[in-house]
């Protein structure tokens, strides 16, 4: 293949049958170019971007100066390991995410290349710092796919027959309102845990997605949150917040535990983070970070100094008014259109989420029609994902860059994919 040639859809799509095993699961689309809030396939055809590789453009594809910072770095140099030759990027980005630490401690930050890794380092740091052994987990938790996070994750498809799976993990209730559980059955859950499962003096970290992702998009709310943290400091167990997903200002702010007011132990972040290239950051309290001894964390590609430069021009975004503004106003936007879709359409149980990180959750707990949706959504010009224990669950994950344009029209697709 030429360089600079794109190959048709049937295609791809053809090779990909022959050389991609079958385990990673795709869409029918074929990528060849994307800017801002739209993507055009490998047959000319453009898509309104509402998927962003799984939350990891919140400030659109090709943003000016995250790609103006990689071409700057490119010249400089791609890789150097830091742990051989330490580099500006990686304290840089360190430095910024100290900055936007939702709280009062000093921070310092572990860079890795993926969520996965980034939560299993968490894990680690946790650990070290408390002698204990007992990880806390939730239902319908999404943590990634290696064999610790698949051990954290709760949804069968992931970890299904790649056990024996790593042990001392916990898994209690979450707060899921719209199906019945309160945030004082979650609570209640969490106590009888404790009771019958594992001491709290043996429980080195719990970690909570502040907005679960894959588990359908659920808000957890302020109350539990604050209990669980108060819970946590008064028997030593690190708490932290896992904002893969829901943080690089996908709520709006740049993290969402910062709209229950409660300063994590440890935050977990990824996606956006790199504008588009592999980088997961954990950022926590000096004194945790500094727990493991020297040799205990690091990666040979843990912190690549491009996909650093390219973080660093996202939090500095991020860090601006204006971001904030118009993630607001985004959210509003969003938030009204769905409630009038679902307004239309009975089978659309609850519209929930917070500021831009919204989805339709079906009342019918079967991914069937979600999956009728988004297919359709797909052939007028919109890509979703569905999400959810149940797969019956439309995340929608637009830029917040998109204009009003963009974001109405998608959501006359969506609503127009619903049928009549």
């Amino acid at each position: 293949m030429a360089t600079g040639q794109v190959r048709g859809g049937a295609t791809v799509r053809e090779e990909r049958e022959r050389f991609v095993p079958r385990g990673i699961a795709t869409t029918d689309f074929v990528v060849a170019r994307a800017e801002g809030a739209t993507l055009w396939d490998a047959d000319g055809n453009e898509v309104l971007d509402f998927a962003g590789g799984i939350a990891c453009q919140n400030l659109g594809h090709n943003p000016e100066a995250v790609v103006r910072a990689v071409h700057e770095q490119v010249d400089r140099y791609l890789h150097q390991c830091f742990m051989v030759g330490m580099y500006e990027p990686y304290v840089e980005v360190a430095r910024r995410l100290d900055e936007l630490w939702p709280g009062k401690s000093k921070t310092k930050t572990l860079l890795v290349s993926s969520g996965a890794e980034a939560v299993e380092n968490t894990v680690k740091v946790a650990r070290a710092a408390t002698g204990r052994a007992g990880v806390v987990v939730f239902d319908r938790a999404f943590h990634g796919r290696t064999n610790l996070t698949m051990a954290m994750t709760s949804k069968l498809v992931y970890k299904q027959g790649f056990g024996p799976l790593a042990p001392e993990v916990y898994r209690a209730p979450a707060p899921y309102p719209y199906r019945g559980v309160s945030v004082e059955d979650a609570l209640a859950g969490v106590e009888l845990l404790f009771k019958q499962d594992v001491a709290t003096d043996a429980v080195a970290c719990v970690v909570l997605e502040t907005v679960q992702g894959e588990g359908g998009f659920i808000p957890m709310p302020a109350q539990f949150i604050r209990v669980l943290k108060d819970l946590c400091e008064r028997h030593g167990i690190v708490y932290v917040a896992d904002e893969v997903q829901s943080g690089c200002g996908r709520t709006g702010t740049p993290w969402a535990i910062e709209h229950a007011g409660v300063e994590p132990d440890l935050i977990v972040s990824g996606k956006t983070l790199g504008g588009g290239l592999p980088l997961a950051a954990v950022t926590g309290r000096a004194e945790l970070m500094d727990a493991p001894h020297p040799g205990g964390l690091g990666g040979t590609f843990g912190g690549n100094p491009v996909s650093c430069a390219a973080a660093c021009a996202v939090l500095d975004e991020l860090a601006e008014a204006d971001f904030r503004r118009r993630a607001e106003a985004v959210g509003e936007l969003l938030r009204e259109r769905l409630d009038a879709i679902a307004s239309r359409h009975d089978e659309i149980g609850e519209v929930r989420g917070i500021g831009p990180m919204l989805a339709l959750e079906l009342s019918e707990p079967s991914p069937d029609r979600a999956r009728e949706i988004t297919v359709a959504a797909r052939q007028h010009g919109l890509l979703l994902l569905s999400c959810g224990l149940y797969g019956n669950v439309i995340r929608l994950l637009p830029p917040v860059t998109a204009t009003d344009e963009e974001l109405e029209r998608g959501l006359e697709i969506l609503d127009h994919s619903f049928g009549s």
